[in-house]
């Protein structure tokens, strides 16, 4: 096999193995998948910078010649993924910090399962039982069409 289809595998296999922790309830898959979609696209800006080449440096004097150019690798996807593993880490920081919120306020024992927090699970929109109080701003609380485009 050639090294630019192990490359293409290994892209596609992180990016969608992200993207399948992204779409759990447990916050930290949720944080696995954002760390590990982030390095699926880190591999992808590097295959599509092309092949490796010298270092981008110019000669000693200064000059750009034909032969320099094409055998220099680009520099800015190398920036680009510099600048992608420092937001990654920001983003992934961040979200530490929020599922040890989250975990210190619910009050959970290594369960880390996001829970529906609206009343007795229902979502926004559906109308609540006979006898109990609609949420406010709700599809039920509203009376007349007019309201409810508000």
């Amino acid at each position: 096999m050639s090294p630019t289809i192990v490359l293409t595998v290994a892209i596609g296999g992180l990016v969608a193995t992200g993207v399948y922790l992204l779409t759990s309830r447990h916050l930290t898959r949720v944080v696995l998948g954002v760390l590990v979609a982030g390095n699926g696209v880190n591999l992808l800006l590097i295959a599509a910078a092309g092949p490796a080449g010298r270092a981008p440096i110019l000669d000693p004097d200064g000059e750009i010649t034909l032969d320099t150019a094409s055998t220099s690798s680009d520099p800015l996807p190398q920036a680009l993924v510099l600048t992608a593993i420092v937001i990654t880490f920001a983003v992934t920081a961040f979200l530490l910090a929020m599922a040890y919120r989250t975990s210190r306020i619910e009050g959970t024992k290594g369960d880390d399962v996001v829970r529906d927090t609206s009343p007795q699970g229902r979502s926004r929109g559906e109308a609540a039982p006979p006898g109990e109080a609609a949420e406010p701003g709700t599809a039920a609380a509203v009376g007349s069409p007019q309201e409810k485009a508000f």
